[in-house]
């Protein structure tokens, strides 16, 4: 059984998307979709566009902007340029040098 499921079940759609709209994501998404899959996908996506409508109808007058719900925050330093002397220490160790730089393998 589908996890969205019991939810489309009872839904309305109010905007239900078209074959074509989720194909069009798909093909937007680089996602290449089975058989059957358009009309799933066609069902879940347009739950999730309702579910953001409902949101949208949320009075958030006087609320507070919260970026993070942890209340953590990054620690930031400058970047400070420092001149490394070791250069010959690290070609050392280094599998292959080729005109004074690493070589590496190709990856495409």
């Amino acid at each position: 059984m589908d996890r969205f499921e019991p939810v489309i079940a009872n839904l309305y759609f109010s905007n239900m998307l078209t074959k074509e709209e989720v194909e069009k994501i798909a093909l937007l998404s680089r996602i290449e979709l089975r058989d059957g899959e358009v009309e799933k996908f066609q069902k879940d996506l347009s739950t999730i566009l309702d579910y953001v409508e409902e949101l949208k109808k949320v009075d958030t007058e006087g609320l507070e902007i919260v970026s993070s719900v942890t209340g953590l925050q990054n620690v930031l330093r400058e970047d400070e340029a420092v001149i490394a002397d070791n250069h010959q220490e690290l070609f050392d160790e280094a599998p292959e040098i080729k005109d004074g730089y690493y070589k590496v393998k190709a990856i495409l």
